[in-house]
Formats: structure tokens, sequence, C-alpha cells
């Protein structure tokens, strides 16, 4: 039996109202009635999710891998430029659309068979929010001590509570909130991270910085892999989930233009000033990988350390906010039978879970955050390079209705794109390492087979198993998938959903 597309409610009776209530829309196809706004809308929620100052921790993260300040430099402008035009890319399906992006990855892999890519994507996001909310409340706990009002573990608990509360009321609340708290953000973050800067520029020492040495050719594919997978990789999978809102006649030069420039413009200045501070002292690099946040804390003078804490936790509930409402959106995608703020509370709950536990329990944050990254990055990679060539290849808007039922013109399982994400990450997963996760020293497996110098070569942390799979997904699509596409478009399209 089709699983039918409920239909939307009407668009209210203006902003203001919308704001305030929860959002009713989920998996849904987003009727003409509610599609508003132009391509330029989308700067304000990325730029916003991207400007955290964690940006400034990738300096050090980055330098980790043995390379200098100006191949960093090079590496890290690619690394951002490049991942965050995939999300551009993928971000015209929503317009073509009017669905989530993991609904409309059900052309590519079928209504069923996109539970593969759905479970993947729910892992991700929800790993991402809880690593953001993670580091905000290690951010808020070190901001205390050095005021002197820590209170122990109380400070945390607190710090938990009140940010957990925030993202939470965001997800819940959807589209029209998360919307205007992206916009008081950019604004808000966007003027305390240049005074942050401004104070903190005393601290680089550009003698230290041009004396860091070059590294190979493996360290620099490594560190630019890194790169991808901590900005543009980690957000394919939520892409078009507000390009469905912009009307149909929007330019899609301009979704790919505005998501691409709202996402990138901050990570690019933060990372460069980033890569100043850990390059000009070993310390300051090492104490960022306990507490990415909270080291940066230590540069300020006290009188500054409120500001910061605010920038640093607005800009981590920036991204948090929008991870926890694409991570409900694809478990109502997986067949969960629930509302949309349901399902961000699940998530939500997911969340706190795993916050506590990395507070109160592990402690051992950045060798968990760089296998996270690296593990899932894989078969995101896979999809997103799907994803690419899919989109790519479309030359007629999807035809919605036919993306809840899997006896329409995408099917039920499209095998082409299901086996080439098993395989895909099967190689890929073999032609990564991560040294720092015990749980997963498995991965390698392939680097010696491949005459790559096995788990201890050149090649062991050049990461190359996330391009392989990017490029396997890519390929399989663009030269074997064209005829299906073609066929799916032949077919006449039903008359577009109406608002009731």
């Amino acid at each position: 039996m089709a699983e039918a597309p409920s239909v939307a409610s009407g668009p209210g009776t203006g902003s203001e109202s919308r704001a305030l209530q929860i959002e009713s829309n989920g998996i849904n196809v987003i009727t003409d009635a509610e599609r508003k706004g132009r391509p330029r809308d989308l700067f304000w929620p990325w730029f916003a999710a991207n400007i955290s100052v964690l940006g400034l921790s990738y300096g050090s993260f980055e330098l980790g891998f043995g390379i200098s300040f100006w191949q960093a430099t090079i590496i890290g402008l690619i690394g951002i430029v490049v991942s965050f035009l995939f999300c551009g890319f993928i971000a015209v399906a929503g317009k073509r659309g009017s669905a989530p992006t993991m609904v409309l990855g059900r052309a590519a892999f079928g209504v069923r068979g996109n539970k593969l890519p759905s479970v993947i994507s729910w892992l991700l996001t929800v790993g991402w929010e809880t690593v953001l909310v993670i580091l905000a409340t290690l951010a808020v706990a070190t901001v205390f001590d050095r005021l002197g009002w820590s209170g122990g573990a109380i400070t945390k608990v607190i710090a938990l509570i009140v940010v957990v509360g925030l993202t939470i009321f965001g997800g819940v609340m959807g589209f029209d909130l998360i919307m205007r708290m992206q916009t008081v953000i950019t604004i808000v973050t966007a003027v305390l991270t240049v005074g942050f800067i401004a104070l903190s520029v005393s601290h680089v020492h550009w003698a230290a910085v041009s004396a860091v040495k070059s590294g190979s050719i493996q360290e620099m594919i490594g560190a630019l892999v890194f790169m991808m997978t901590g900005f543009g990789l980690g957000w394919v999978n939520a892409a078009a989930d507000y390009s469905r809102y912009l009307p149909r006649r929007a330019s899609g030069r301009g979704v790919i233009g505005w998501t691409t420039l709202g996402s990138s413009i901050a990570p690019i200045v933060l990372l460069f000033f980033g890569l100043l501070l850990a390059g000009s002292s070993a310390k300051l690099s090492g104490a960022i990988g306990a507490d990415p946040i909270g080291a940066l804390a230590n540069l300020l003078p006290t009188w500054y350390l409120i500001p910061f804490v605010i920038v640093a936790v607005l800009g981590l509930i920036g991204g948090s906010v929008l991870d926890i409402y694409s991570s409900g959106l694809a478990l109502l995608t997986l067949g969960l039978r629930t509302p949309r703020y349901v399902a961000a509370l699940i998530d939500g709950t997911i969340m706190t879970l795993g916050t506590i536990y990395v507070v109160f329990i592990s402690g051992n944050f950045i060798g968990q955050f760089e296998g996270f990254l690296i593990t899932l990055g894989v078969p995101i990679a896979a999809w997103c390079g799907i994803m690419l060539a899919d989109v790519m290849l479309r030359r007629r808007d999807y035809a919605e209705r036919e993306l809840f039922d899997p006896a329409g013109r995408y099917g039920d399982i499209r095998w082409l794109a299901v086996l080439t994400v098993i395989v895909g990450t099967g190689i890929g997963w073999g032609l990564v390492t991560n040294a720092s996760a015990s749980w997963l020293t498995w991965q390698g497996y392939l680097l010696a087979p491949f005459g790559l110098g096995g788990k201890t070569g050149a090649w062991a942390y050049a990461n190359l198993g996330v391009l392989a799979a990017l490029v396997i997904g890519f390929l399989a699509v663009a030269l074997f998938g064209r005829g299906t596409i073609r066929t799916q478009e032949a077919a006449p399209v039903e008359p577009a959903m109406v608002s009731a």
C-alpha cells in the first residue's frame, strides 16, 4: 500500500504567528501556497549553522595532520568551498521536489531502498547535534571556571539543560522559528566573533606559525578529507530541507550560490585565524583536543568571557537546531508514524543521553570525534556522489506524489544505488584508519592488499576511503543510471499538490 503524503496546512495568518506555532509539516510535499522567499534567504540558516567558534578549533585539527600553515590554508579553503558546493547542488533538489532531502533520495534509491541512506543520515545528524551540544556544555563549564563561578558537576548540568532546551525547542517548533532564530544568531555571533578575534590577535606569533614544517602529499590529502567531512559532507544529507520552501520559479543558480556562500564564508575566516593561533602555540593546539571551545576561552580577558560564552553557545546551537530538525525528518522518512515534533523530541532524548555520557563519563572527545566523522563520512560520501549525479542528470521536477508510492515511477528498491552505497562503504572503510578510537581499529583492511603500506604506512591516515566512496557513488549513477532517469522523466507528471 502506498505511503500517502499528508496535505500541509495553510500558511497561517502571517510570519509572526507561524514562528510561534509548531510546524505541522513533516515529510509531506510543501504546497505551492506555503512556498515563499528567495534564494538569498538561504544565507541566514547556513551562515548561522557554520559560524560556530568550533571553526577556530579546526586550525588545530588540521595542523595535527603534520602540514604547514600555508598547506593547511589552501587545503582548508578547497575542502570547505567544494564540500559546501555539494550542499548547494543537492539543495536544488528541494526546490524541484518540495520535500525533505531524504525523501527526494527515493527517486534514486526507490521508496523502500531509500531506508538505507535514511538510517545513515539519521545517525549522522543525531551524532552531529550531540557533538555540538557537548561542545556548548563544556564551553560554559570552562568559562564559569575562569570566572570563579564553578559548581563542579552542577555547572555542567545547568549548562546541559539550557543548551538542550534551546536546541529541542527550535527543532520542535520547526521551519519558521528556525529561520528567525538563525537570523538573530547570525548577527549576534558575527559581531561577537569579530570581538574575539580582535582580543586574541596578540597571541598570534608569525615566527612560530611560519616555522611549522610542510607535510607530505598523504598528510595533505588526509587533512583535505577531514575538512570535507567536518564541513560540507556533514550537511549534504540536510541540504534540501530548507530550499523545499522556495517557490518553484526560484533560480537554481541562486540556490547553489547562496547556500555555498552562506555556509562557507564564516568557516573560511575562522579556520584562517584558528590556524594562526594553533600554529603559534603547541600548548594551545593540544588543549583544543580535550576541550575545543573552552581552550580558546583562556586567550581572553575576564571581562569578555560572558560575551564569548554567548557567541560559543549560540553558534553551536545554530548548528544543532538544524541537525535536530533534519534528524527528525530522517526518522519520519524511515517510516516512523508520528508528528514531526515527536520525532524531534525522540532525537533530543538520544542527544541528551549521548552528551551526558561524554561530559560526565567518557571525557575523551577529539579521538571519538575524528572517528565519528570519518566512519560516517564514508557512506554519506557514497550517498552524496549518487545524489550529485542524480541531480545533474535530471531535467524535470520530481513527480512529488510518486515519491511516496513504491508502485510509482521511482520504484520500490533501486538496486544500483543501494548496492553502490554498500560497495562504496565497504571499499571506503578499508581505506581509512582511526587510531584514536579503539572501537574502529578494524578499519583499513584494504591498505595492505592495495599496496598502500598497511595500517602503519604513509597512506594510513590519508583517509582515501571517503574520496573513493564519493567517486564510486558519482560514477555509478553517471555511467549506469542515465537510462533509468530518462524513463522516470518520460512518464506524464501528475498536477502539483494544491493547498487544502
